[in-house]
């Protein structure tokens, strides 16, 4: 198992609004979490894009990004994706390349090939091309990123002719991609084929997929290693469902009723994937057990990250799934609770902390003796010195 030096920590912002509620105020709370994070020192997050079925509201990442980059100071913004197949990709460059110099170097660029049917459909992509056309757009988005002659290219769904970027990256040498993984090899294939790195956005089952974490890892370097490219596990990002309190019955309290209907109403009535096959108030306690989710302390995290850690033999990043599945204070506790208690155990912020804590136990009781003997000269001086002037 390698494990970082400094894990990262973020989210994965699809984000998921419960329909019914008011988007306009969901949208605010969204970015409201996003100047909370930045306050507590997360390293990044990821904001998606979609455009149909109610749940998942952000349309434009780059818009929301710019948005969010004028609340905040330090953290890093991403793509979380942007959907290759939906867009040209001169235009994608182009829009990634702005957002870098407008944010000094705080944004990163996440590609897949567009995860809902029903974006695909309204916008008359044939889904059985999408991963072929994100490895195309992605190909060409390398080369204006890193190549300065004029590129011609004619493809049957965009043509460029001697186009080059006139605003090269802020970032050097470009700014950063990742490749989402979520159910086929297609993601950690493409991410290998160009040196990106990986967010893989759920944790394999077997109901869903075949490859465990290290068989998607595997992949990602065989894919480097036969394109002349490399990448690394510090860049490999894990996207997980987390909710944490001060206690294990708090915590599943807190998102019993909401991760039920997120998991039934959505995933399963609106999108028709398979789900636990559980009651909705159960959700919860199924996908604890199953390892698909880190719910409970602070505690509980470490032990649930340095599984993830073992059964992937190491990755660089942890992105927790927002969701809206409990009151607003207890999410953003919940929060907290991970960068108080739990960043520092994966980022090495407590070395020195609690190697002086242990250095002076060990040593207390000499202390004690020179602290005392120091406040009996103090006093033996003053007695004396008052004594004289008697």
């Amino acid at each position: 198992m390698v494990a970082p030096k400094r894990m990262k920590f973020g989210v994965f912002m699809a984000p998921f609004h419960r329909v019914g509620e008011n988007p306009t105020l969901a949208l605010d709370r969204d970015l409201e979490l996003l100047q909370w994070l930045d306050t507590l020192g997360f390293d990044e997050a990821w904001v998606g894009e979609h455009h149909s079925a109610g749940w998942e509201t952000i349309c434009s990442p780059e818009v929301f990004i710019a948005t969010a980059a004028e609340r905040t100071r330090h953290i890093r913004l991403g793509t979380g994706v942007i959907s290759l197949p939906y867009h040209h990709p001169y235009m994608v460059a182009n829009r990634m390349v702005l957002l870098d110099h407008l944010t000094r170097g705080r944004v990163m660029l996440g590609v897949g090939p567009g995860a809902l049917a029903s974006d695909a459909y309204m916008l008359g992509i044939d889904p059985k091309r999408q991963r072929e056309m994100m490895d195309e757009s992605l190909g060409v988005i390398m080369r204006l990123f890193t190549e300065n002659d004029p590129i011609t290219h004619k493809s049957d769904w965009f043509e460029l002719h001697d186009a080059s970027l006139q605003l090269k990256s802020f970032q050097q040498p470009h700014v950063p991609v990742a490749v989402a993984s979520v159910q086929s090899p297609a993601g950690v294939l493409l991410a290998g084929k160009h040196g990106a790195s990986v967010i893989s956005l759920s944790v394999p089952r077997d109901l869903v997929r075949k490859t465990t974490l290290k068989d998607q890892w595997a992949i990602a370097e065989e894919s480097a290693a036969e394109h002349g490219k490399t990448v690394s596990r510090d860049n490999w990002r894990l996207s997980v469902g987390l909710h944490l309190a001060e206690t294990r019955k708090e915590a599943f309290d807190d998102i019993r009723v909401g991760a039920g209907r997120v998991v039934t109403e959505y995933f399963g009535n609106t999108l028709g994937h398979e789900v636990p096959d559980v009651p909705a108030d159960q959700v919860v306690d199924y996908m604890s057990e199953n390892n698909q989710w880190i719910v409970g302390t602070p505690d509980d995290c470490v032990a649930g990250i340095n599984r993830l850690l073992e059964a992937s033999d190491g990755f660089g990043g942890l992105l927790i799934r927002v969701e809206d599945w409990a009151p607003r204070d207890k999410i953003m506790r919940s929060y907290e609770l991970l960068a108080r208690y739990v960043m520092p155990q994966f980022q090495g912020s407590l070395v020195g902390i609690e190697t002086s804590n242990q250095w002076a136990a060990q040593i207390k009781g000499d202390l004690q003796i020179n602290r005392k003997a120091g406040l009996q000269a103090a006093a033996d001086s003053y007695v004396a010195n008052n004594s004289k002037l008697d």
